[in-house]
């Protein structure tokens, strides 16, 4: 087992990979690092607290895109949906944004657009960045996909 994946054993932060990811998302927030590198603020399901995690930004035919590299179980993915998708971006700046969770039909080309952005997250998809489309058509459904617009434009587009 690799570094990476035991930070995520079970699909789950351990105790080092949580102080990490805590780190690593207050460098996101503030803009230090490359653009596609971003800070998601979700509010918890259970305490309503603001819960920050750092993201990979995938972009696809200019749509912006946030991927959950430990599949369905992922908090925020549970948070997200529990926040009807109203959540923030922070890169610098903060953009409150809607995120629309993407269909698993149309999900297999943002996987590997993501997977050529996020190294990282290769220990945990289990498909190779150069694979063809229809391996990342298989694990799909296992692996939430969200669309990012932002709220003002969410609210005057009627496409789902």
């Amino acid at each position: 087992m690799g570094l990476k994946t035991w930070f995520y054993r079970g699909g789950r932060p351990n105790r080092v990979a949580r102080v990490l990811d805590r780190a690593t998302a207050a460098l996101y927030g503030r803009g230090i690092a490359p653009d596609r590198l971003v800070q998601l603020e979700v509010p918890g399901r259970r305490s309503g607290r603001t819960v920050a995690v750092p993201l990979v930004m995938a972009v696809v035919e200019n749509e912006r895109y946030l991927v959950a590299m430990l599949g369905e179980r992922a908090n925020w993915v549970r948070n997200v949906r529990a926040a009807a998708g109203d959540v923030t971006i922070r890169h610098g700046r903060r953009e409150d944004v809607h995120l629309d969770e993407v269909a698993p039909a149309d999900r297999a080309r943002v996987l590997k657009a993501y997977l050529r952005r996020a190294p990282n997250a290769r220990a945990h998809l289990p498909v190779d960045k150069d694979a063809p489309i229809a391996e990342f058509e298989r694990v799909a459904p296992a692996y939430p996909v969200f669309r990012v617009r932002s709220r003002h434009v969410a609210a005057e587009d009627p496409r789902p």
